[in-house]
């Protein structure tokens, strides 16, 4: 199907999202425009923190060990590892996500620190 402007000195021909060159001259392979499209509709996904409730609480485990857990932040909503390195580097602790559950581990009581990091980077806290 011919464009609407075709021919005239309005036309303006389509061009390629990842690299911006017309198409008739873009480089992009399949593989590359198909990651982009994966990664658009993962952004489209995300949900701004501002509409999120975190759940902070201290679990007690086996051997008097105690672990900070985050609950209520879905993975599909937000990047749970990218948010776990950023507690991580607050608390100098390790810790996991467990994505099929959406939770994030972190090892120790750390419970102030992270309610601090969570409520600065947007999110309520309950």
């Amino acid at each position: 199907m011919a464009s609407l402007f075709a021919g005239t000195e309005f036309y303006i021909p389509p061009s390629c999202d990842l690299c911006g060159k017309p198409e008739t001259d873009c480089d992009c392979t399949a593989e590359q425009k198909a990651a982009a499209e994966r990664e658009k509709q993962t952004q489209a996904k995300r949900l701004p923190p501002e509409k999120q409730t975190a759940r902070v609480r201290v679990e007690k485990r086996k051997g008097g060990r105690k672990a900070t857990v985050v609950s209520g932040l879905t993975a599909e909503a937000n990047d749970l590892s990218a948010l776990l390195g950023m507690l991580q580097a607050v608390c100098g602790t390790g810790g996991t996500v467990k994505a099929k559950e959406d939770l994030v581990e972190l090892q120790g009581d750390h419970n102030d620190s992270i309610r601090e990091k969570l409520k600065q980077l947007g999110y309520r806290v309950k």
